[in-house]
């Protein structure tokens, strides 16, 4: 059995019942064969796929909180500190129903991997709660927030662990996170990133993971000589990420015209009012039936009385930014069929490993998250730095690094494909470009 074989088969037995780091894990170590059979002994001998694969530390504890009944409520809580051969850990807390100790450990795997690739010294973590902030007033997301740190501060540190929103964790919640971690430590450092431009925050931290997106798919079609201009582009999801991907899209000529919530998807033919959608989400945070209701050309498809999604529409581009494996392989068979030319991941894992082999098979252009959508977690990088020098950047010089850190991923792993014989293919050339640096990084400090 090879070495690659035999690290998967040893994930699995040691991490039963956690489908999504299986999952996450196998698609490194595939794209990862070919380096790792021409150092095999070496790297057997050093065990470093064992370290590579288990965390270096993991934290599971309760958040005890009272409701505005009264009632004490109690949630699951984590923090996977994953690896920090290139600095310190950096990712997410992700507050939604649906968090578990698996899809944490499958965040923060990845993580180490797109950190990686922005080049920056950060490692990778991630973290977060099965709490819900949906429905929640703003007293009980505070009572929340300030458990769940009062127990969390005693583990990270801007030069320890430094964590920052995702799904569920705005700008509200991290300001409450702040508080509590000031109040606890008497500490006033970037000890978490996305925080508000009052107490430290970044500009273009907002728009990052999504204008990131647009410019890697910008970049990696010109090198492929397409012109993202007047590509009809579909869009998952209508978070952060959703919504400035629409907005970068539309400024690089492109026509957006679906997005999506958790109970329905949108198409407007006539391209997604992007001022509209904001009003809807981040004003009145309704559901996507608001934005049809007043929006003349727009359809609404509710997802629990038809079985298709945006996937169906007949598009260039295809950008799922919602959550892990929403697009399956009837989906990419549907892309496929109506002529798509290039999917690329604005969230963590969102395409299945049989419908990002079959794109792959037809040769559409695929770009995975961790390369993708990096340009979060680099301007979250970039925030620790501007906190690190007491200094605020305007909005055009972040925005012109962000794009200069996604340019430069594209380019790394399109080399790192090119270097080892598989030429555009970009999964393989982001495992193996992100690989290569913390490898480097884990044999230098030796057996730790």
């Amino acid at each position: 059995m090879s070495y690659v074989d035999e690290i998967y088969d040893r994930v699995v037995e040691q991490n039963p019942a956690q489908p999504e780091f299986h999952q996450a894990v196998k698609e490194v170590l595939e794209s990862l064969r070919v380096v790792i059979e021409k150092n095999e002994e070496e790297f057997k001998r050093d065990a470093l796929l064992e370290r590579l694969t288990t965390p270096e530390r993991q934290l599971l504890f309760r958040v005890p909180w009272v409701d505005d009944k009264g009632q004490v409520q109690v949630n699951n809580a984590y923090r996977v500190q994953f690896n920090s051969a290139i600095g310190p850990y950096k990712g997410g807390l992700r507050l939604h129903p649906s968090v578990n100790l698996g899809i944490i450990k499958f965040l923060g795997f990845e993580q180490v991997f797109k950190n990686s690739l922005t080049g920056l010294p950060i490692g990778g973590g991630k973290g977060g709660s099965d709490f819900d902030p949906k429905g929640k007033s703003d007293r009980e997301v505070m009572a929340f927030c300030q458990s769940f740190m009062s127990e969390l501060f005693k583990y990270i540190g801007a030069d320890t662990d430094v964590p920052a929103g995702d799904i569920g964790t705005g700008a509200r919640e991290i300001g409450f996170m702040y508080g509590q971690y000031k109040r606890l430590t008497g500490l006033y450092e970037g000890v978490l990133t996305g925080k508000g431009l009052s107490y430290g925050g970044s500009l273009a931290r907002t728009e990052a993971t999504g204008y990131g997106l647009l410019y890697m798919t910008e970049e990696m079609l010109k090198c492929n000589g397409v012109d993202i201009k007047g590509k009809t582009v579909a869009v998952s999801g209508s978070g952060n990420v959703a919504i400035y991907a629409i907005e970068k899209a539309i400024q690089l000529g492109a026509k957006p015209v679906t997005c999506s919530d958790s109970t329905g998807w949108v198409y407007d033919p006539e391209g997604i009012d992007v001022a509209l959608l904001k009003e809807v989400k981040e004003v009145n945070r309704a559901r996507l039936t608001e934005y049809a209701a007043k929006r003349k050309s727009a359809e609404y498809h509710d997802k629990a009385k038809e079985k298709n999604n945006q996937w169906i529409i007949k598009v260039d581009i295809a950008l799922p930014c919602a959550t892990q494996n929403e697009l399956n392989l009837d989906d990419a068979k549907a892309l496929v069929s109506n002529g798509v030319i290039a999917v690329c991941e604005g969230a963590n894992m969102p395409t299945t490993l049989e419908a990002t082999q079959y794109f792959q098979k037809n040769k559409v252009y695929f770009v995975p998250g961790k390369a993708a959508n990096a340009g979060g977690v680099a301007t979250s990088a970039l925030e620790m730095s501007q906190n690190s020098e007491r200094l605020s950047w305007t909005f055009e010089e972040v925005d012109s690094k962000l794009k200069n850190i996604m340019v430069n991923i594209f380019h790394n792993l399109d080399d790192a494909a090119k270097k080892y014989g598989m030429e555009g293919d970009y999964v393989a050339g982001a495992n193996i470009a992100g690989f290569l640096k913390v490898a480097d990084a884990m044999k230098a400090q030796g057996i730790v």
